[in-house]
């Protein structure tokens, strides 16, 4: 839910500086930014939201 929210609130840049959003952006964060980290920089859209998402979806399914 936490990478949902991340996901619509940077559609709203004008939030940026409330620290309710600046927190889901912290905890979005931990697990966006070793993703980040190993996808191309010259992407034109962030896909590590959507990647996490996918990484988790497969880890729960295999549990």
């Amino acid at each position: 839910m936490i990478l949902l929210a991340d996901m619509i609130l940077s559609y709203f840049p004008q939030l940026h500086d409330n620290e309710i959003v600046k927190g889901i952006r912290k905890a979005a964060d931990f697990t966006e930014r070793p993703i980040r980290k190993l996808l191309p920089p010259d992407l034109p859209f962030d896909f590590s939201p959507l990647v996490v998402i996918v990484l988790l979806n497969l880890l729960m399914a295999l549990w």
